[in-house]
């Protein structure tokens, strides 16, 4: 009979019969932007490992497991390790497994015995936290699963977490052991493992909000040093849809960069030169200059290497009085953030668009209606609860295309600071059976973890037709699955939903109705003061000339019907023509464009003139006609019947 391996503590790692894990550096204090969730996993996870026999004393079980889920590099892992090396100074042991370490390369009942094993030593080791990261890899839905091996290894996990309850309950002394599971996909779990009693607590760990940045970015921040002028705070606001690992990618971007200017500015200018070394660059750029493409090209970079090479073979130590003035500057963070890349556009998903009301140019009453439903919700949402008001929860934008109907939707995104998911209603369709509806589903699930969050569906006609047309039974399964999810936004705080559509005749009934999407407002095409809005505002981009009166442009019966699509078309063939026309003219006199000075007398001449426009009006038409347009007119007046509905022709269209 061999005697048990005793438990020891040798430099942070614990010893013992199974699989244990280092014990992380990390703390709470390391941990930002998750203030609400960390009280929840202390009270599910620290209260009762420390204090099990207040639990025992009032005959309530303790939970047995606490489930995270949210999208990758939103600190799952992280949160585990730090809850692991608080609860270490307690006397807590620490296990933790992969969930693929279980299946990876493993005979035929290998793969539970690892799990049985696991779950003893923590039971002889109690008080006890496993940490299965990865959980959904071995835990599929077992009516899903491909092999008999995952069903097996779903069987024994859920026997292992059921014996919990007994060795708690069974020991004089009462010890605990809980269990965390991460994954990104908690609609991959098996069923069975989500009941109360196993896995009691579903922590959704979501894509942060600003307040929670800019919380992160302190955090990352601590102890790096930045310049007096440096603004967390603007970081924070640039940086919508990036989560904790992304923020820490930024940090490191960031001083990257600065790195290399500190290179570039000081240490070059700081090292001198000889007579020798500077006449040998002199004659290494003209090299250069002469080389062109061929052997010259080759030894100008072989001098910018030898001259780097020689800058790092000198290791003359800075002194403290020109380290001092060297930090991490805002601009230095504002080139990272063009360079890192956020996980949600990895993903397919777009964040704050860079669209504001200023690029919109017209739709006041609109953006009234949407500032009202949207914004005012999500930046201020306790007058809303004060007033007991609920939120509306879904906007239909619809009218002839082109009025600028997705760009309106992305300016109140940008407006409110929330998260933005935009899908074209046929991206989600999918031949085979079930898998539209699982996107639909997926879609609120990443929109509820992404909180605020504005959903804009466009082209929502191709998504929601109408039941019991040509679209058949998958069509309808497809309806019924979205007007579900559009049910349950009220307990989805904080998720909006803006449709586009240029056929609102063609949606299900269903969907329009209060409680799905509240407002239906009328996008009509622009009158004169809006085209002249939208001309001016499309014209700042572009060199008008002083001649060009955009005034009477917007007047010009030629433009009548022109939608703001068509009125960005009539500028850009207008600044086309001012380009060909200058084009021919350099070809006509024979100058080479390559030439300095006059490409640059060129590029000062040119400018969209008058006689463009007119060019452009004679070539460029409306794509809505005058009788498209009395139908859409004619549906708007057949929806103002809806108590839903608000007209954003305002109280023009009462009189």
């Amino acid at each position: 009979m061999t005697e048990k391996p005793a438990r020891r503590r040798e430099s942070g790692r614990i010893a013992s019969n199974s699989k244990t894990a280092e014990i992380p550096s990390i703390r709470f204090r390391d941990l930002g932007g998750i203030e609400s969730i960390l009280q929840q996993v202390r009270e599910l996870v620290e209260y009762p490992l420390a204090h099990p026999e207040i639990y025992a004393h009032l005959g309530v079980e303790p939970p047995r497991g606490v489930l995270l889920h949210g999208p990758p590099g939103s600190g799952k892992s992280m949160l585990a390790g730090a809850l692991a090396a608080e609860m270490h100074e307690c006397g807590v042991t620490y296990f933790k497994i992969s969930a693929p370490e279980v299946v990876s390369g493993m005979s035929a009942g290998e793969s539970e015995e690892t799990i049985r094993d696991l779950f003893n030593s923590a039971k002889a080791a109690a008080p006890a936290l496993i940490f299965i990261d990865e959980i959904d890899a071995i835990t599929p839905k077992r009516e899903n699963a491909q092999r008999e091996m995952e069903r097996r290894i779903v069987a024994q996990l859920l026997t292992c977490m059921d014996d919990l309850g007994t060795h708690a309950s069974s020991s004089d002394i009462p010890k605990t052991v809980i269990v965390i599971g991460a994954t990104n996909r908690p609609d991959a779990l098996d069923s069975a493992l989500r009941r109360a009693g196993r896995f009691d607590r579903e922590i959704c760990m979501g894509v942060p909000d600003e307040p929670a940045r800019l919380s992160i970015l302190r955090v990352l921040t601590s102890r790096l040093r930045l310049s007096g002028d440096f603004n967390l705070e603007e970081i924070a606001r640039r940086t919508p849809g990036y989560v904790g690992a992304d923020l820490a990618a930024l940090s490191k971007e960031a001083a990257a960069i600065a790195i290399n200017r500190i290179f570039q500015t000081v240490l070059v200018p700081r090292e001198p030169m000889n007579n020798a070394e500077r006449a040998k660059e002199e004659e290494g750029k003209e090299e250069k200059e002469g080389g062109g493409d061929g052997e010259g090209g080759a030894a100008g970079e072989a001098s910018e290497m030898s001259g780097a090479n020689k800058l790092l073979n000198k290791f003359t130590p800075l002194t403290s009085e020109e380290l001092e003035p060297l930090a991490l500057t805002m601009s230095d963070f504002e080139k990272a953030v063009e360079r890192v890349q956020p996980s949600a556009k990895r993903e397919g998903f777009a964040t704050v668009p860079d669209v504001t009301w200023e690029d919109v140019g017209s739709l006041g009453e609109v953006r009234e209606e949407l500032e009202l439903s949207i914004c005012e919700p999500i930046l201020h949402p306790q007058k809303f609860s004060l007033l007991g008001l609920s939120a509306p929860t879904g906007v239909l934008l619809y009218g002839p295309p082109g009025c600028g109907k997705t760009l309106v939707a992305k300016a109140v995104a940008r407006e409110s600071g929330a998260n933005f998911i935009s899908v074209k209603g046929p991206e989600l369709l999918n031949k085979f059976v079930g898998e539209s509806e699982r996107a639909v589903r997926q879609l609120f699930q990443r929109a509820s973890a992404s909180a605020p969050c504005v959903v804009f569906f466009d082209e929502l006609d191709a998504l929601c037709p109408k039941r019991g047309g040509e679209g058949g039974v998958a069509s309808e399964r497809v309806v019924n699955q979205l007007l579900t999810e559009m049910d349950g936004l009220n307990a989805r705080r904080s998720v909006f939903v803006i449709a586009a559509t240029n056929r609102p005749d063609m949606i299900d009934a269903a969907m329009l109705r209060p409680g799905r999407l509240d407002k239906l407002l009328y996008v009509r095409l622009p009158k004169h003061p809006e085209r002249l809005a939208i001309l001016r505002t499309i014209a700042r981009k572009m060199p008008i000339d002083e001649t060009v009166k955009l005034d009477e442009v917007a007047k010009d019966r030629r433009t009548e019907g022109f939608s703001g699509a068509d009125l960005a078309a009539l500028l850009r063939e207008a600044a086309m023509s001012a380009l060909r026309e200058d084009l021919e003219k350099e070809r006509r006199e024979g100058r080479k464009g390559k030439e300095g000075k006059e490409e640059a007398a060129s590029e000062s001449r040119l400018s969209v003139q008058q006689k463009h426009i007119e060019r452009a009006l004679s070539c460029v038409l409306p794509s809505v006609s005058p009788k498209d347009e009395q139908r859409y007119e004619l549906m708007a007046s057949r929806l103002r019947q809806s108590r839903a509905h608000v007209n954003a022709e305002g109280e023009e269209a009462k009189s």
